[in-house]
């Protein structure tokens, strides 16, 4: 092989760039069929929860019920929504009609304020019991340092200004998180939300309080909550927060001032070329305490695996949420730009204190720096060189996994792809579309000698229909290596073979302390071992949580073969119902979102209606089929889809006007996390001119007092997965519920 002569160091791009896109990238999302098509999932949901069918698109053109007849070119129009114009166009519900050239139109119906301020209302605080719900044990946990109980009031606690050290010692490895303190001027004063880190919670609620300063001055030990509503709070006020731990109180936080609006927006700058902002993940890239996005870059003519056709580059960007750009990375013409290509596992390897990145990569790679990559085998690669044919797939030619740093985007190691191409015929067919199905995020999975470490791994799958295999990698001590590979063409592996999803998520099944991986129809343990299978076959959408009060890990999840979907045992794969039948279930969501399904969650879907998630029995609570969010008073979760937040029964409690949703007939957000504030979480969406990211908070008051989602392992690991493929929303690894039981003490350590 011969080696290439180097370039210099780039620079990275930050200029400004002409055209700013005025809408969405249609990616036609289909699953495979034999004849080279796919399906379109039509099913948006409404502000009611309910959910079209979905459509199925056998290499071309799709029409879902209710909607216009759309027009050539694989272009999918679903309910409601007015004809769409050629070209890969999808318009949404009430939509008005959508442009040519890829353009998404965004649901219409729920009013929104002007410059895509939010609606609120429809909000009754629930005031459920504390009964206990049983479920997962997590074992240990961080006992505080030792003091005088409080019991409320507005006066300072006694004990000394020290800091509650972020303790070193536990099994799962978090991020150190400061108290992520927001503000936001509403009608009626200033709310303000902060964290509850998992380390300050011991179990006991008067453990654990809160001092609010406004302008240096104490304004309110809150004892029963992690947000306020100042009244008197003006614009111009300073908030700062401070733990208060069995008397000792802590450092207060930086102080902040109020949002102007429930959003605040990170300005963000296309690559050269027709770009749309994609998908987004989340870490502290550069170890400041604060979570930082990854947002990936999908041109206009990306196409889905089973559609021909040559793409533009893959671009991913690291932004703060203050606005900074960290770094770009350029895919380079060897990545084929697409929803099933570039799954981004973002996450502290190496326990340095700061995320790193990820991703396959390819020759012609350029890291943060504008450097080709030249690490490992891509050291004497040949980075001009095009392996793409004629069709556009790229079917031959190196393939690796490359780690990049999270503060410069530059490389770190790269190694070969774990699980190589091989034959493609190997995968299902022979043109390329089954072989580059892939995976990834992160999860906290045993080592080698089988050991769970309580350290993050790198997850990348490759393949579902036929072949499945997952791969774990470490990256410690700046080397990148494998940890184990799961293959199901290996002896006694079969009956994974064709049980995953266009997703994965992870989650302790077992309760040993290492996270299993779930493909879908297939648990993979932790040590990269097969574990079960319902046998169902492949399916388009997954949830994984406590769906059943007190039965531990359930998995629900749609059927594409056989039709229907089912809920089943996260460890034994055991079904607590399995319907079959319909054809393809493209859509479905499960959750607690209402009232009638407080002992198991609704699983709901195109073809299976709504149904309590441990029986099967038909109810009334519709978690939709799309994404879901924490955001109001209680604890039921919303439903978001689209651009759109809404309750069940409730109305709408937020609507953006001039952001976009991704991946065409999914309608997803570029994410859903605890960014910031109190437990419940943010929603970040695409502007739909691609000018910036929108960051948005809620600012209802809740007495329901959990710590961070982040620093539960389970939810931790699940947005990590939440970007890949058909992005799915994160579940926590416990029921948060009416009646829900204390949440488990978090048996976690904090890196510095």
């Amino acid at each position: 092989m011969r080696t290439r002569t180097r370039k210099a160091t780039q620079a990275l791009v930050r200029g400004s760039v002409a055209l700013l896109l005025a809408g969405t990238i249609s990616l036609l999302q289909g699953c495979d069929s034999s004849t080279g098509g796919g399906s379109s999932n039509a099913g948006t949901t409404s502000a009611g929860g309910t959910t079209g069918a979905a459509g199925h698109v056998n290499g071309g053109t799709t029409s879902a019920p209710g909607g216009t007849t759309s027009a050539p070119g694989g272009t999918t129009s679903a309910p409601g929504g007015t004809t769409s114009a050629p070209g890969g166009t999808t318009s949404a519900p009430g939509g008005a009609t959508s442009a040519p050239g890829g353009t998404t139109s965004e649901t219409g119906g729920a009013t929104s304020a002007p410059g895509g301020k939010t609606s609120l209302g429809g909000n009754t605080t629930t005031t459920g019991g504390k009964t206990s719900s049983g479920g997962v044990t997590i074992q240990g946990g961080v006992t505080s340092s030792g003091g005088v109980t409080i019991s409320g009031g507005d006066t300072t606690p006694t004990g000394g200004n020290t800091t509650v050290a972020p303790p070193t010692t536990g099994h799962y490895q978090m991020e150190n998180l400061d108290r992520g303190t927001v503000a936001v001027k509403v009608t009626g004063g200033v709310y303000v939300g902060w964290r509850m880190l998992g380390y300050e919670y011991t179990g006991t609620d008067s453990d654990t309080s809160y001092n609010l300063y406004r302008d240096g001055t104490l304004l309110k030990n809150v004892t029963d909550s992690t947000n306020y509503l100042d009244a008197a709070g003006t614009g111009t006020s300073k908030y700062t927060v401070s733990a208060v731990l069995k008397g000792k109180e802590g450092d207060q936080s930086a102080p902040v001032t109020a949002w102007t609006q429930q959003y605040t927006s990170i300005g963000i700058t296309p690559p050269a070329g027709s770009y749309s902002a994609s998908d987004g993940s989340v870490g502290d890239l550069d170890g400041d305490g604060k979570l930082d996005i990854v947002l990936k870059w999908d041109p206009s003519d990306s196409h889905d695996n089973a559609q021909s056709g040559v793409t533009s580059n893959v671009y991913i960007d690291g932004y703060t949420l203050a606005g900074k750009l960290l770094w770009r990375i350029n895919l380079g013409p060897n990545i084929r730009a697409g929803a099933h290509y570039t799954q981004m596992s973002v996450g502290d390897f190496d326990g340095d204190g700061k995320a790193e990145l990820a991703v396959k990569t390819a020759p012609g790679t350029k890291d943060g720096t504008g450097a080709y990559l030249s690490k490992g085998p891509a050291a004497s690669d040949d980075d001009s060189a095009v392996y793409r044919n004629g069709t556009g797939y790229i079917l031959t030619g190196p393939e690796y996994v490359t780690v990049f740093a999270g503060d410069t985007g530059k490389e770190l190691d790269t190694v070969n792809y774990p699980v190589p191409r091989g034959t493609v015929t190997d995968w299902g067919d022979g043109y390329g579309n089954r072989v580059d199905r892939f995976n990834g995020g992160m999860a906290f999975v045993k080592d080698k000698a089988g050991v769970a470490t309580g350290k993050p791994a790198i997850i990348q799958g490759r393949g579902y229909y036929t072949r499945l295999t997952v791969s774990s990698l470490t990256y410690q001590n700046g080397v990148l290596a494998q940890n184990w590979v799961f293959d199901g063409d290996a002896a006694g592996n079969s009956k994974a073979n064709g049980g995953g999803d266009h997703s994965e998520m992870a989650a302790d099944t077992d309760n040993d302390g290492g996270q299993e991986i779930i493909t879908g129809a297939t648990t993979i343990d932790s040590s990269g071992t097969f574990k079960c299978s319902s046998g169902q076959g492949h399916g388009d959408a997954m949830h994984i949580g406590e769906l059943v009060v007190g039965k531990g890990i359930s998995v629900f999840t749609v059927h594409e073969t056989v039709g229907g979907g089912d809920c089943h045992d996260g460890a034994t794969c055991t079904m607590y119902f399995n319907k079959t039948g319909g054809g393809d279930n493209g859509r479905g969501a499960a959750d607690y979102v209402g009232v009638g399904n407080e002992t198991a969650a609704s699983c709901s879907s195109s073809h299976t209606g709504n149904l309590n998630c441990g029986t099967g029995a038909t109810v009334t609570p519709n978690a939709g089929s799309n994404f879901l969010i924490y955001w109001d008073d209680d604890e039921w979760r919303e439903l978001e889809s689209g651009t759109s937040i809404t309750k069940v029964g409730g109305g709408t409690l937020l609507s953006c006007s001039d952001c976009g949703s991704n991946n065409s007939t999914k309608s997803t957000p570029t994410l859903t996390a605890d960014l910031l504030g109190d437990w419940r979480e943010e929603l970040v969406l695409r502007q739909s001119n691609n000018a910036a990211l929108k960051v948005f908070t809620t600012t209802t008051v809740t007495k329901r007092r959990i710590y961070t989602l982040m620093h539960d392992p389970t939810y931790r690991a699940q947005v990590a997965f939440e970007n890949s493929a058909y992005n799915q929303p994160p579940h926590v690894g416990f029921h948060i519920g009416v009646g829900m039981a204390s949440p488990p003490v978090p048996n976690i350590f904090i890196v510095k």
